[in-house]
């Protein structure tokens, strides 16, 4: 089932001004970076290391490019900080229906495209002890994503 902890997502009001927080305090640098248009979100995946299953975990830095998205909402309710979990799996179809089996409501019917091509779901926060939780297939790897804009 789940494998690894794939990402942790933050959300920020200033995505440039974050990512060299994290460079300057930690190191970490990005790895690719997005627009996601149907999430209104402008992200950076910082690359903290490789998982023994062959992905990796990182740290998803999110800015709302609008105030109605669900990062803008959430933004101005709870300000700067932890948004979501995210859990890696091989089968993010199979899993989502088996949690959903389980009493546990997955906020979308078929997945949806996430960073870097990965497919996705949410659980929803007041089933999982408040905690917004993603499940995660990463693509199949492919060109470098260093700093790609999409």
């Amino acid at each position: 089932m789940l494998t690894r902890i794939d990402h942790i997502g933050i959300a920020c009001f200033d995505l440039d001004k974050t990512v060299e927080f994290y460079r300057a305090t930690y190191g970490f640098e990005v790895f690719h970076s997005e627009v996601n248009e149907e999430q209104g979100v402008r992200e950076a995946m910082l690359k903290i290391n490789d998982t023994s299953d062959g992905g990796a975990s990182y740290l998803q830095l999110l800015e709302p490019t609008r105030e109605d998205s669900a990062v803008g909402k959430w933004l101005a309710k709870n300000g700067e900080g932890v948004h979501h979990i995210a859990f890696g799996t091989a089968d993010v179809d199979g899993d989502a229906e088996a949690i959903r089996g389980k009493g546990v409501r997955v906020l979308y019917d078929q997945p949806r495209i996430g960073s870097m091509g990965s497919r996705i779901t949410f659980l929803h926060p007041k089933d999982c002890h408040g905690v917004l939780t993603e499940l995660v297939t990463s693509a199949e790897p492919s060109a470098d994503h260093s700093s790609a804009e999409h």
